[in-house]
């Protein structure tokens, strides 16, 4: 028996005075008496211990309401996950869980529940098991200030959600997608493929191979498309367009192309460095990329330099590279001549493409030569080697 329950009997069954109770145990007598009404009111079980938790906190409702609206303003997902992951550096206590978080954005009309949608446990997902295994890609519409349509190329990983690479184009064209693509794979490493059907990307339409697929095809790279009609193969791109234009809307319209991508970097690097992601418990998509093994090809392409280059053919016929130190000046044939086309260089392996994809010429540069004659071509077993495919397999980086 503790003391509250020897007081509150004393009172209660011997009739004792309260005020001779107190004396004697070294307690006031009003808190004697809040513990009499207690027990009148709720039995002995209102004796035990109670939590002294204030009901609120009014400091912290007010740091989730001004989160919220810093985060939409500034056209982020704003959602209880992501003030929760934000607000762990600013709240010297245990920040609030994102039940009660959630709870307190519905209390002030912030969040509608919505009980009649799908629920997500009966969702049938795919997710690469490693980063780089498949990157998604897909182009969608935006517009400048002046009204201007123009289109941006976006390429994610699947395994860990990282924004690989955001670029604005006024038209996408079958060679902007193959230079976004190397120019991730430059710089997070070389993937497998999933688009859609979209001209720049698929050429089944027409019975053909564009450049992209056909440029893969020559690294042994898979490309995969999805079904017609069906986004939500490539789903993990799709939402990535939501989030990015919920960002651009809040932004002031870009007058230019070159403001519009200065947008898109500062989003991507938001995206990538700082914004949780609900899939990996709140971590970013920078940790969970650098989190696992990587997949990627075999060393004979992770070896490649690769590199694209932009030039226009001169007035002879010609465009100059610089390979092993020394120019090499490459004919193409005066028929092409002023034409900006792109040089794609692997290695010693070029070849040289339009602005639109046409393949003009390709060669692989004989390095005893600082002028390539127009017959040069690719030696037939490179040829054959790289129509056998190469294989991805896990590597460490």
């Amino acid at each position: 028996m503790g003391l509250e329950r020897y007081v509150v009997d004393a009172v209660l069954i011997e009739k004792r005075r309260p005020s001779d109770i107190a004396k004697a145990h070294g307690i006031s007598r009003s808190w004697l008496y809040r513990l009499i009404n207690r027990v009148k009111s709720g039995g002995y079980a209102a004796l035990e211990p109670q939590s002294r938790r204030p009901r609120s906190c009014p400091r912290a409702v007010a740091t989730v309401l001004e989160l919220r609206q810093e985060l939409a303003a500034a056209g982020h997902d704003a959602g209880p996950q992501t003030i929760a992951h934000h607000l762990a550096s600013r709240l010297t206590q245990s920040p609030p869980s994102r039940s009660t978080i959630w709870r307190i954005l519905r209390r002030h009309g912030l969040i509608t529940p919505q009980p009649h949608k799908r629920p997500r446990s009966s969702f049938v997902r795919f997710e690469a098991s490693l980063p780089n295994e498949r990157w998604q890609a897909d182009a969608t519409d935006w517009h400048l200030a002046d009204g201007a349509k123009v289109e941006i190329l976006n390429f994610v990983d699947d395994h860990s959600r990282l924004f690989v690479a955001s670029i604005a184009f006024t038209t996408v064209k079958a060679a902007d997608a193959l230079e976004t693509l190397l120019g991730g794979a430059n710089e997070f490493g070389w993937p497998a493929l999933l688009t859609d059907n979209a001209a720049v990307f698929s050429g089944k339409s027409r019975q053909g191979r564009v450049l992209l697929e056909s440029e893969l095809d020559r690294l042994g790279i898979v490309s995969k498309h999805s079904t017609p009609y069906h986004p939500q193969t490539c789903g993990k791109v799709e939402r990535l367009h939501q989030s990015l234009k919920r960002f651009l809307t809040r932004q002031p319209p870009a007058n230019s192309l070159g403001d519009l991508q200065a947008q898109l970097d500062a989003f991507r690097r938001y995206y990538n460095q700082s914004r949780p992601h609900r899939a990996f418990d709140g971590r970013t998509p920078a940790q969970a990329f650098a989190a696992r093994v990587k997949a990627g090809p075999a060393a004979e392409l992770a070896s490649i330099q690769y590199r694209v280059r932009h030039d226009r053919i001169d007035k002879t016929g010609t465009v100059t590279l610089r390979y092993r130190s020394r120019l090499r000046h490459i004919r193409v044939g005066a028929a092409h001549r002023s034409k900006h086309v792109r040089l794609l260089v692997a290695g010693a392996q070029v070849r040289i493409v339009t602005e639109e994809g046409e393949l003009l010429r390709a060669l692989t540069i004989d390095p005893a030569r600082d002028y390539q004659p127009l017959n040069a071509r690719w030696p037939v077993h490179n040829v054959l080697r790289q129509a056998s495919g190469i294989s991805f397999e896990p590597r460490i980086t």
